[in-house]
């Protein structure tokens, strides 16, 4: 019978009093005593003592050298995580000293090292001699690590949480790669340490084969700086920096580079960016986000971004259960070729009240919003000079109030009603423009109601099928005003806007009537996985209001027909499916999304084709296919590519290949990407990258910042 004794090893051989952090309790098949200074446990012996756990054949203690000497094999864990495995060991009462033969150190059950002989130093301190050290598992059919480090010497310092290498090789796979005489890297418990991260490699056919060795700086808790030198054989050189730090109640992060090359010999380019986010009080939050470049390929040339319109903005936001308050300050800055910045509105503000309420007395949901508008361009020209029918110098303000209303019944029947309506009014000041300028006020107003008759019939089988057509009936008018229309250009017509008040998107114009939005769709739910919708729907009007363009799809007293489809497959197989056409089925736009996931491999396209109008600033048709998927090759590798055709250029936009391999010690990420567009500003190109991590440093296996190494 196996004896636990609730005592220290102390205890059993003193008679004198002991401290509570001294107690342990020891478990073994049989305890004994020989004379009056030696304890000997045998068999499945476990000592628990502090948070440590010790588990052995058998363990002899003696009083007088205060010495364990213990046979194994030895199993010694911390609550750490630390676990250290030997054949023989003699150390102290409380495990901090002694020396382990044939031991093992494994920290946070991700790098282990083996050593011949190991030494414990006063509970800080752990010594290895003649040590190999990796995250990759090693067992007896492969023997030979991915990558090891091979040391004459190694210390781990518990305290500081560093290991020290001395006179140590890097090999990978068996084969020696370099030597240092010295090297120091991060356990994997710290996340952060000042130090070299991992290098990454790019080829890019502007710059060249380059190099990048980003340098970390700990400053403290709550900040960092990370330095990034890159240099490239087209003699590119740069510099990039990117600062954080953390506050109780918020974040900063900002980054930047300053870059010589030769694709702009003798210039000195860069950009910087800053972001970030604060609470404040009573719910409120602070954002913000900036960027300055200079010049408009850098950021492509540098593959940092592929925005073409730069945005900087701050703002303020609350929202809560039926409130929604925001004030925006944004700065637009683009570098389209052929976009004059100053006939462009640079910079625009938004303040935002809303809140939705439910009226006692009439019942239903209601809203009402307060909004305040304004853009301002730098140039001072009152007539337009580039042809894109906007004046080149127009400053717009505005001050909207909406109030909105909705209550639905059920019918007798199953027939569901509904009642809506809208008041607008809106103030406009406009300067420079010799068309527009003044002051405008603008009201404005509508009601509707709405029929929806759901047909539900459900199947022996579980199949259930819904009919529900749908009638909208809108009135709505405005006051006649002189307001240019700038936010409201690009209509969209698809299933979420066929039954609305307003296509618009903006305020500067408001859909007037009446007109009558109709639809019918049908659902399918079958138990097997997979569901079937359809809607098919229209507008029409009693008169033709020339609101919109020819080719939205809504111009005239009948609209084009809007078909959507919506197709999900228990298999992961989605399709989604929308076109716009006229009556003699003449396509308009369409769109169609296809997504297939599998969970080892996965695949999305996406085709669009839009009809050239000049309305929607579109001087070219458009007939794109896009394509995206991946394949788990196996559990390490991982292979995905992009890629994007353009049908009325007839040539690919954009393509793009990566291959990750990632096991519990490395972690490998190669690109290929193309971009085949250019332009006076930039160029098209071809990249490649490289980056290489080893994994079990600093915590990294476990998703966790990157670790720092110097040496």
């Amino acid at each position: 019978m196996r004896l636990v004794l609730r005592l220290t090893c102390l205890l059993v051989l003193m008679a004198a009093p002991l401290r509570a952090q001294e107690l342990a309790s020891l478990a073994a098949d049989s305890v004994s005593i020989a004379g009056n200074d030696t304890l000997v446990a045998q068999g499945n012996v476990e000592i628990f003592q502090n948070g440590k756990r010790l588990k052995a054949s058998s363990i002899t203690y003696d009083r007088g050298a205060d010495r364990l000497l213990i046979s194994g094999p030895i199993v010694l864990t911390d609550d750490s995580g630390t676990i250290v495995l030997a054949d023989q060991a003699e150390l102290t009462s409380n495990f901090s000293d002694g020396i382990l033969h044939s031991a093992r150190l494994v920290l946070d059950q991700q790098l282990q090292m083996a050593a011949s002989e190991m030494m414990r130093i006063g509970g800080r301190y752990t010594s290895l001699s003649n040590t190999v050290a990796s995250s990759c598992k090693v067992c007896a059919s492969n023997p030979t690590p991915l990558w090891e480090i091979r040391a004459k010497r190694v210390v781990h310092d518990r305290q500081e949480r560093q290991i020290f290498f001395e006179n140590a090789t890097f090999r990978v796979a068996g084969v020696p790669v370099f030597w240092v005489p010295r090297l120091r890297i991060p356990d994997p418990t710290l996340k952060r340490q000042t130090g070299f991260l991992a290098p990454s490699y790019s080829t890019n056919s502007g710059l060249g084969f380059g190099v990048k060795v980003p340098y970390f700086i700990r400053i403290g808790d709550s900040k960092d700086l990370t330095v990034t030198p890159f240099i490239s054989s087209n003699n590119a050189r740069s510099v990039a920096l990117r600062y954080r730090q953390a506050f109780d109640t918020g974040r900063i992060e900002m980054t930047g580079a300053l870059s010589e090359d030769q694709l702009k010999p003798g210039e000195t380019r860069g950009y910087l960016t800053a972001l970030g986010s604060f609470n404040l009080p009573r719910d409120f939050t602070l954002s913000f986000s900036g960027i300055v470049i200079s010049d408009k390929s850098y950021l492509s040339d540098y593959s940092i971004s592929s925005a073409d319109r730069l945005e900087s903005w701050v703002e303020v936001t609350r929202t809560r259960r039926n409130e929604y308050i925001s004030g925006k300050l944004v700065n637009y800055r683009s570098i389209r070729d052929g976009d004059v910045n100053s006939t462009l509105p640079s910079i625009v503000t938004d303040v935002t009240y809303q809140r939705r309420f439910s009226p006692g007395t009439i019942g239903g949901e209601g809203g009402f919003k307060l909004q305040t508008h304004s853009h301002y361009r730098s140039s001072n020209i009152a007539t337009d000079s580039d042809g894109d029918t906007i004046s080149d110098g127009r400053d717009v303000a505005r001050l909207s109030m909406t109030a909105d209303w909705r209550r639905n019944w059920v019918l007798p029947g199953g027939v569901l009603a509904a009642a809506m309506t809208e008041i607008d009014g809106d103030f406009y000041k406009i300067r420079e423009d010799a068309v527009y300028a003044g002051d405008s006020f603008r009201g404005a107003g509508g009601a509707g109601v709405e029929l929806r008759w759901p047909w539900v019939r459900a199947a022996q089988n579980g199949v259930s099928h819904v009919i529900e057509p749908v009638v909208q009936l809108v009135y709505a008018d405005q006051s006649s005003s002189n307001i240019p229309n700038e936010d409201s250009t690009l209509v969209e017509f698809d299933e979420s806007s066929l039954f609305s008040m307003s296509r618009f998107p903006g305020a500067d114009e408001i859909e007037i009537g009446p007109y009558a939005n109709i639809g019918l769709g049908y659902t399918r739910y079958d138990p097997a996985g997979w569901s079937l919708g359809l809607m098919v729907g229209r507008v029409l009007r009693s008169s033709n209001n020339l609101q919109f363009s020819n080719l939205s799809g809504l111009r005239g007293t009948q609209s084009d027909w809007l078909a959507a489809s919506r197709l999900s497959i228990a298999n992961g197989l989605s399709l989604t499916n929308r076109l716009v056409f006229d009556p003699n089925f003449k396509l308009t736009k369409g769109e169609m999304r296809m997504a297939f996931d599998r969970g080892t491999y996965g695949l999305s396209s996406t085709y669009m084709r839009l009809l050239a109008d000049e309305t929607e600033s579109r001087d070219d048709p458009v007939s794109e296919l896009s394509l995206a998927g991946r394949y788990q090759l196996n559990p390490s590798w991982e292979a995905n590519m992009n890629a994007r055709y353009d049908f009325v250029a007839d040539r690919a936009a954009a393509a793009g290949l990566n291959l990750a391999f990632r096991n519990e010690c490395l972690k490998v990420d190669m690109t290929l990407s193309r971009q085949f567009t250019s332009s006076s500003s930039v160029s098209a190109s071809t990249s490649f990258g490289l980056s290489v991590d080893l994994l079990g440093f600093g915590g990294k296996a476990k998703g966790g910042p990157a670790a720092a190494c110097s040496g």
